[in-house]
């Protein structure tokens, strides 16, 4: 089974999906040997229990939602399934009743014939200019 839905649709996405808790389908989209080198986390995870353990922890933060600057968003289609999508989003989420915001980068390593397209995602807030 393919997704129906093409690269540079994908991270709206997964975006949308987390936007809405859900969790087990967000993790459907991640390749059964897929890694994660997550926004909040210094573990890198690999397989469903590790992104699954990331993941709750994730959806359990009070208001959390992912904000998608589409603009910035690039894709590198080296073939017809396989792509490389990389942008910037924002993830939100209120801590002890204070609004916090991470803008942060991705990348999306998709073969996009699979019914879980995602190989490999790194995640990461944007750091602060070098001096």
């Amino acid at each position: 089974m393919s997704l129906t839905v093409d690269a540079s649709g994908f991270p709206a996405y997964w975006s949308g999906l987390v936007n809405e808790q859900k969790g087990e389908e967000v993790l459907d989209l991640y390749d059964p040997q897929a890694t994660l080198l997550p926004t909040f986390s210094p573990n890198i995870a690999v397989g469903r229990v590790a992104l699954n353990a990331y993941f709750e922890g994730l959806l359990s933060r009070d208001s959390l939602c992912v904000t998608l600057h589409e603009e910035t968003v690039t894709i590198v289609q080296p073939a017809e399934s396989l792509a490389v999508v990389t942008g910037y989003y924002d993830f939100a989420y209120e801590d002890a009743g204070k609004l916090l915001t991470h803008p942060s980068r991705f990348t999306f390593a998709l073969d996009l014939k699979q019914s879980a397209p995602i190989l490999h995602h790194h995640s990461s807030q944007i750091p602060g200019a070098l001096s």
